[in-house]
C-alpha cells in the first residue's frame, strides 16, 4: 500500500476533521445534562404558549391576547417561527423536547464556529478561543429564540468574514439565511450591519479608481439581503425591533440581561477581556476594518449584559485569520474536510444522546414557576392580577392574563419604569394609584418584592398565600 494511499485512508479522522464534530457533541451533551439550565427564564414559558396560539388560531397576532393591562394593544411576534418551534417540540414530547432543541441549536452553532475557525487557526487555538466563546455565552444559554438563531447568525458571519479573507464576491447563497432569521428572531438588522464591514475592506483594499466597481459589485447583493430580511408575515417591520428595545431607555435598567457588565467582582467576562487585551500586547496587528469590528462588540458587550453572546460568537471569527498569521495558522497537510463515515459517527452518537435526554424528567426552574401559589390562591378566578415580572411568562402559560411579562416592546419604557418603582416603594403614593387604577384583586409577588411589606400592612388587603416561591395577596372584599 503507498504512502498516499495510507495518507487517504487516515486523513478524513484527523484531530482538525473531528474536532467540530468533538466539540459540537460535547457542548451538545453537556447542555442535556444540565438540562434544567435551559429553562431557567420565565419567557420560556411564554414563547411556547405564543406558538400554541398561533398554531391553533393558524395566524400571528396583531395585537395582544395575553395580558390586560395592555389587552388588544398593537403587538407583533416578530420571533414566530422560533415559538411555532419551541411549541411543537413541546407538543410532541415536553420539556426534554424543548431542552434538546434549543441544546442541538447551540451544539450546530459551536461546531459551525470550531470549523470556520479550524480553516485559519492551529487545533490548539481553535479550543482555546472556543472555550472563551462558551463561558462567554453560558449565561444566555437558554430555551429562547435567540438560541435557535445562533447557528444562523454564525453562517452568515462565517461567509463575510469568508469574503473579507479571500477577497472573494459577495456569498450570494448565503441569502436565504437571512429569511430564516428575520423569521426566527428581531435581530436579522445585525445581519444587514455585518456587510458594511466586508464592503469597507474591500474598498480598503482597492484603490480609488476601482471604487465604483467594488460599489456596484456589493450593491445589489445588500439590495437582495435588505429585501431577505422583509420577507416575514409582518414585512420590514422587524427590522426595527431593536431600536423598539433599544428605546426603552431608563427602563432597561431594571431588566438584567440589558444592564451593562458589572465588574465589582472578578467574572468570566473580565478574566477573558485581560486575557485578551494581554494578547494583543504580544503584538498581534489586526486591519482597520477588523478592529473596528471588534472594538463595536466590545462595546456594545460592555453596554448590555446580552450582548456578550455577539462578543462571544463574532469577534473570533474576525479575528481567526490575523492571529492565523501571527501565531501559525493550520498545516497544509491537515485540512481535510471530514468524511461521510467521521458524519455518520457523530450521527450516531447525536441520535443515542438525544434519546437519553428525551427519557429524562426536566422541567422550568420553581423559582420562575408559582404553580402551587396559583391554584391554592385560586388565582384563575380572583380578576386582575398584579404579577411579578419574573412570574409573567408562567401566567401566559397558564392562561391568566398578566399585568406585565418579557414583552418590552408591548409594554414600553415608561411603564416597566413606572411599574419597577410602584413595585420597589420608590413612589409609594403611585403604587396604591396602580391597584386602583387597573382594578387589581390580587398580587403575585416574590417573597422578597419591596411592595409585599406594604400589603401586609394595608387595611384592605389580606395575605392568603406564601412560599418561598410567591406571596399571594388579595382584597378582602373580593374574598368569597
Amino acid at each position: 500500500m503507498t504512502d498516499q494511499v495510507v495518507h487517504s485512508a487516515v486523513q478524513p479522522f484527523s484531530a482538525r476533521a473531528a474536532l467540530p464534530w468533538l466539540v459540537s457533541l460535547s457542548v451538545y451533551a453537556l447542555l442535556l445534562i444540565v438540562g434544567p439550565r435551559l429553562l431557567g427564564d420565565p419567557d420560556s414559558y411564554s414563547h411556547i404558549e405564543v406558538g400554541r396560539w398561533i398554531i391553533a388560531h393558524g395566524t400571528l397576532p396583531a395585537s395582544d391576547p395575553f395580558s390586560f393591562s395592555k389587552h388588544d394593544a398593537p403587538w407583533i411576534t416578530f420571533e414566530w417561527l422560533s415559538e411555532v418551534i419551541y411549541a411543537g417540540a413541546y407538543a410532541l414530547s415536553g420539556w426534554p423536547g424543548v431542552v434538546v432543541v434549543a441544546a442541538a441549536a447551540i451544539a450546530l452553532a459551536f461546531g459551525l464556529f470550531t470549523a470556520f475557525l479550524l480553516r485559519e487557526l492551529s487545533p490548539t487555538l481553535t479550543l482555546l478561543m472556543v472555550m472563551a466563546a462558551v463561558i462567554l455565552l453560558a449565561p444566555h444559554m437558554l430555551a429562547r429564540p435567540h438560541v435557535l438563531v445562533l447557528p444562523v447568525m454564525v453562517a452568515w458571519a462565517g461567509a463575510m468574514v469568508r469574503c473579507m479573507d479571500r477577497e472573494g464576491p459577495p456569498p450570494y447563497w448565503a441569502l436565504p439565511l437571512l429569511v430564516l432569521w428575520a423569521n426566527l428572531h428581531g435581530s436579522v438588522v445585525l445581519a444587514l450591519g455585518l456587510i458594511g464591514p466586508a464592503v469597507l475592506e474591500a474598498l480598503l483594499r482597492e484603490g480609488r479608481s476601482e471604487w465604483p466597481q467594488a460599489i456596484l459589485r456589493w450593491l445589489p447583493f445588500t439590495a437582495l439581503a435588505v429585501a431577505a430580511s422583509c420577507l416575514t408575515p409582518y414585512g420590514p417591520e422587524p427590522l426595527l425591533m431593536p431600536l423598539t428595545t433599544l428605546g426603552l431607555g431608563p427602563a432597561l435598567a431594571w431588566i438584567s440581561e440589558w444592564r451593562p457588565q458589572d465588574f465589582s467582582h472578578v467574572g468570566g467576562f473580565e478574566l477573558l477581556l485581560l486575557a485578551g487585551i494581554f494578547a494583543l500586547a504580544r503584538g498581534v496587528t489586526l486591519p482597520v476594518v477588523r478592529a473596528l469590528v471588534v472594538i463595536g462588540l466590545l462595546h456594545f458587550a460592555l453596554a448590555q449584559i446580552r450582548s456578550a453572546d455577539l462578543l462571544a460568537m463574532l469577534a473570533p471569527l474576525y479575528l481567526a485569520a490575523p492571529l492565523g498569521r501571527k501565531f501559525g495558522g493550520p498545516a497544509v497537510d491537515d485540512a481535510a474536510a471530514s468524511s461521510r463515515g467521521l458524519n455518520l459517527i457523530g450521527l450516531g452518537v447525536l441520535i443515542a444522546i438525544s434519546g437519553l435526554a428525551w427519557a429524562r424528567d426536566v422541567k422550568p426552574a420553581p423559582i420562575i414557576t408559582p404553580q402551587a401559589a396559583i391554584a391554592e390562591a385560586d388565582l384563575a378566578k380572583a380578576g386582575s392580577v398584579l404579577n411579578d415580572y419574573s412570574f409573567g411568562g408562567y401566567l401566559i402559560f397558564a392562561g391568566i392574563p398578566t399585568f406585565i411579562d418579557g414583552r418590552g416592546e408591548l409594554y414600553g419604557g415608561p411603564f416597566i419604569d413606572r411599574y419597577n418603582r410602584a413595585l420597589a416603594l420608590i413612589d409609594l403614593g403611585d403604587f396604591l394609584k396602580l391597584l386602583d387604577e387597573y382594578n387589581i384583586g390580587a398580587t403575585l409577588l416574590a417573597p422578597r418584592t419591596p411592595a409585599v411589606a406594604m400589603l401586609d400592612r394595608l387595611p384592605q388587603w389580606q395575605r392568603v398565600y406564601t412560599d418561598d416561591v410567591a406571596v399571594v395577596h388579595k382584597r378582602r372584599d373580593t374574598q368569597r
